[in-house]
């Protein structure tokens, strides 16, 4: 069993804002556009740093899109900033024509996604963006564990050529992964071994995760836990590695059942290696307003809903 100290605590948006910075220093072609939300997405840093590389476009997130997709052809590199609602839901039809279908080198970078948003309620707590964004041919989907690996992140995905997909969060958050951590767009990561059950994780969930392997631990359970930062492409290999050795998977994401992680992987195992398998993520239901970790225990997302599913998914699998 390996162990992850809490190494600060710190909200996955503000390292999107210091990746921002940083490949905006090193490479030229790296411009950034918001809307309207400049202190909650971490971008005034580069804004003051790079004035004739950022544009303000305002409370016009669809209009943002259709900018982004043109400064493309001029052979830039534009991120895109606002919340994940607004990154997706309500410029829907933006992404799937002028960026997806154009296969243009947009990245869409989305702050205040899931339930942990808070007490901004249910109106802002995207819970099917995951689904909405991986279903778009060629978009790359990708969901940062901490703080650190969501920096990593931002900054890898500007020397990849085509559309991302970045999705991230609100609060402040245990940061575990280390800055020197490899991070590889579409590599799984391995966090600890085990024997037992296959934990497959993203986002703010995979702390979840962490923490009920520990506990399982303790009652003579061997959970293995990979982080699936990049949920498109999925890391087949690592994904049908780990279930080959266990025999059993639990997935766990902030994020509705339907078009999410889970089913990226039950899908897979569906054609190659059929799995007993369980969800812990959002049950077909909005969210409400309430403290992250209110939200999470209320709708089944908290360390001890791990546990639960780990134990559900052994008892399926020995029967």
């Amino acid at each position: 069993m390996t162990t992850y100290p809490v190494l600060d605590k710190k909200d996955t948006r503000s390292g999107f804002g210091e990746g921002l910075l940083e490949i905006g220093k090193t490479d030229d072609r790296v411009v950034a556009l918001c809307a309207d939300l400049t202190g909650s997405l971490k971008m005034g840093d580069f804004a003051k740093a790079f004035p004739d590389r950022f544009f303000q476009v305002g409370v016009a997130e669809a209009n943002m899109m259709g900018m982004a997709a043109g400064l493309t052809i001029g052979g830039k590199i534009p991120y895109t900033g606002t919340f994940a609602n607004f990154s997706t839901g309500r410029v829907y039809d933006q992404i799937r024509q002028s960026i997806a279908y154009s296969g243009k080198n947009v990245k869409i970078c989305a702050s205040h996604a899931g339930l942990t948003l808070g007490e901004d309620g249910a109106t802002h707590q995207i819970l099917e963006d995951i689904g909405l964004m991986k279903m778009l041919p060629g978009m790359t989907v990708i969901v940062p564990c901490d703080h650190n690996q969501t920096k990593q992140a931002t900054i890898a995905i500007a020397d990849h050529e085509g559309p991302v997909y970045l999705r991230f969060g609100r609060p402040k958050w245990p940061v575990f992964i280390a800055p020197d951590m490899p991070f590889e767009i579409g590599k799984a990561q391995l966090l600890s071994e085990g024997t037992d059950v296959s934990i497959f994780a993203c986002g703010h969930l995979v702390w979840k995760a962490l923490q009920a392997m520990e506990e399982l631990q303790k009652q003579g359970i061997s959970a293995e836990v990979i982080n699936i930062h990049t949920i498109k492409p999925l890391d087949e290999k690592a994904v049908l590695t780990s279930v080959r050795k266990t025999g059993c998977v639990v997935t766990c994401e902030e994020h509705q059942r339907n078009g999410g992680l889970g089913d990226s992987i039950a899908q897979l195992l569906a054609r190659e290696l059929p799995t007993p398998m369980e969800y812990v993520a959002v049950n077909d239901s909005f969210g409400e307003s309430g403290t992250p970790e209110q939200l999470l225990a209320k709708y089944g997302l908290d360390t001890p809903d791990v546990e639960a599913a780990v134990k559900q998914v052994l008892k399926r699998r020995d029967r």
